[in-house]
Parts: C-alpha cells; sequence; structure tokens
C-alpha cells in the first residue's frame, strides 16, 4: 500500500500553484495576448511551480537557466508591445520529450551514450513551435531511446507517478504526462508506437492524442488536460504536412 508521502506532490498542487498556473492552455493564451498577464509573469509562475513540485517527481529534465528563460521571456513581452504578429504559444514555457532535437539545449534520449550531446540543429517540430512563440525551458524525462513503459534511465533516473510517487508514471512520454498532470507545463508533447503517449496519459489523468499515420510529425502528438484547451493550440503546428516526409498525408493543414 502507498505510504501517507505517496501523494505528496498532487496534494501540494493546489497549495503551491499561482493562479497563472491553474489556467489551462487556451486561457493563458488569451491573457498572455489581452496583455493580462506579461510573458515575464508567465515564466516567473512556472519556473517557481517546477521548483517546488519537479523534485517529488523528476518529471523535467536539462532545466535551462532562469535568468536566460527571464531573458527570453522578455523578448517575447517586447513584441507584444511592438505589436508584431504572434504565435498560438506565444510565451508558453515549454519543454519537448528528451528525444526531440531542440538547438543548444540537452538531448540525452536517456542514454549515457548520448549524455553530453547538444544539437547544433533544432528538429522540424521543434522549429514549428518555437516559431509559434514557445520558450523552450528544458526536455521531460523518457526511458533509454523511448523504449519501454515506465520512464527510468541511468542519466536523469526515475520519473513518478503525479497522484502516487509510489507508483509509475508509465512510458515512454512519462515525463511530459506527470509534468502537465502537476501544472508545470501548460501543454505538453509525447511520442508514441505502441502506446507510449497514450498511456502515460492515462496513468496521470491527462489528454493524450494520437492520430493516424501519416497525420502527424516524426511519431509525435500532443498531450494537454483537455483537448479544447490545450491540444487543439499544438495540433497545427506538429500534424502540419511536410513535403519531406514520404508518409505524410496530403490533407494535412499545412504549417504557417
Amino acid at each position: 500500500m502507498p505510504d501517507k508521502t505517496s501523494a505528496v506532490a498532487y496534494d501540494h498542487v493546489s497549495a503551491c500553484a499561482s493562479e497563472i498556473v491553474m489556467m489551462d492552455g487556451c486561457a493563458l493564451a488569451n491573457a498572455i495576448r489581452s496583455k493580462q498577464v506579461s510573458c515575464v509573469e508567465v515564466m516567473t509562475a512556472y519556473l517557481d511551480h517546477i521548483e517546488n513540485m519537479n523534485p517529488h517527481v523528476n518529471a523535467i529534465v536539462a532545466l535551462e537557466d532562469g535568468d536566460s528563460l527571464l531573458a527570453q521571456a522578455r523578448v517575447s513581452d517586447q513584441q507584444l508591445a511592438r505589436g508584431d504578429p504572434v504565435g498560438s504559444l506565444h510565451g508558453f514555457p515549454f519543454a519537448t520529450k528528451d528525444l526531440i532535437p531542440v538547438k543548444g539545449l540537452r538531448m540525452t534520449m536517456g542514454s549515457l551514450i548520448l549524455k553530453d550531446f547538444i544539437p547544433d540543429a533544432d528538429s522540424v517540430m521543434a522549429e514549428r513551435l518555437r516559431r509559434a512563440g514557445a520558450i523552450f525551458i528544458g526536455k521531460t524525462n523518457t526511458p533509454e531511446f523511448g523504449l519501454g513503459s515506465n520512464t527510468y534511465n541511468a542519466v536523469y533516473g526515475i520519473t513518478r507517478n503525479a497522484y502516487d510517487q509510489s507508483r509509475s508514471a508509465g512510458g515512454s512520454s512519462g515525463g511530459a504526462a506527470v509534468a502537465l498532470a502537476l501544472r508545470m507545463l501548460p501543454v505538453a508533447d509525447g511520442s508514441d508506437y505502441g502506446g507510449s503517449l497514450r498511456n502515460p496519459a492515462g496513468w496521470n489523468n491527462v489528454f493524450g492524442f494520437r492520430t493516424s499515420y501519416g497525420r502527424e510529425l516524426q511519431q509525435d502528438w500532443p498531450i494537454a488536460r483537455t483537448y479544447a484547451t490545450g491540444a487543439s493550440a499544438q495540433i497545427a503546428r506538429m500534424f502540419a504536412f511536410d513535403p519531406k516526409r514520404t508518409f505524410a498525408a496530403e490533407d494535412c493543414c499545412r504549417a504557417k
């Protein structure tokens, strides 16, 4: 049986979370665009919340320096102040699964072989998310090379379930599902060949959306707390048609 401290992370969400991190994805996007909250305020709220919650579950890894992230958030605020066109994820703190290359951000794939690897270019998905305004704060944990239905590896260790830290987070997108469930991210991504998106979503009470073959990008899909308030904001970016992909469906939406 779980001990009395096994659910400490989820029990502390409402106690320590700010109003900003409790917003759903659509509400947060609207608040940023209407300048009800600044991107700096959003980044500060999420970094503070990650500091409180992540030690319980180890969902977010390779977290970037806070000062650098706040500097990027200030640039996002300046874009809004100038009236520049902004994307659907403008000012969103975002951590990709640690299988996705993001320029300048450590990517280990959960393997000691790649423990010091830093990509020199964005993947197509990362480039699209960046263009949509997302600010990359780090990665979410995964089993080595994404192989397995539990999330642990020799680089970062075990990711624990959001509701009960004595139990598995599922995998291989366990870090993403737990980070989302505990509101350390407004939206997240995960990959799936045989359940790697769907089982951690189910085990952590969030929504994993896996499309038909040919309508995905790099086998990667969105995770959100509900479809309407989060996943839909990413779909146009992550599922957009890419002519370089041999099996891409021609009627997929196109990136803008």
